[in-house]
């Protein structure tokens, strides 16, 4: 499959007033389908290029994003602005049921690309966990 699409996903957390970020920039997909707007792209291993995560963006409205990961880490994230979710959180050390408060939901999307932003909050047995921000940036790769 052809990727016409150039991802930046910046993920932002920050647990004890602790902040940290992660940067990927990557190959993928925007896919309009059924009224819904698709993202789709694969996130490497750093330590070893053949494992990866496939990641799916579902975004059915401007208050509703649905985020889900497959791989050696899934999960399945319901993103609502102004609701809180429990949602499925599979690791190494075993499956967990985590709840996620959307904050904000901001969507600037059409076919050409361009952005959407997240901000939500983790709990675990209603104890936050993290505060969050996914920053996402699709932009059509220029044609050869």
């Amino acid at each position: 499959m052809k990727h016409n699409y150039l991802i930046t996903v910046l993920g932002i957390q920050e647990v004890d007033g602790e902040k940290d970020s992660i940067e990927i920039i990557t190959e993928g997909d925007l896919i309009t389908k059924n009224g819904h707007t698709y993202i789709s792209y694969k996130e490497y291993n750093d330590d070893d290029p053949k494992m990866y995560s496939t990641n799916l963006i579902k975004i059915e409205d401007d208050k509703k994003v649905t985020v889900i990961r497959k791989g050696e880490i899934e999960s399945r994230l319901i993103l609502e602005e102004g609701k809180r979710h429990q949602c499925y959180y599979k690791t190494l050390a075993g499956n967990l049921m985590i709840g996620i408060y959307t904050e904000i939901i901001n969507i600037n999307l059409n076919e050409k690309g361009g952005k959407l932003n997240l901000k939500y909050y983790l709990d675990f047995n209603n104890d936050l966990v993290s505060n969050n921000e996914l920053k996402i940036k699709v932009k059509e790769k220029v044609k050869e």
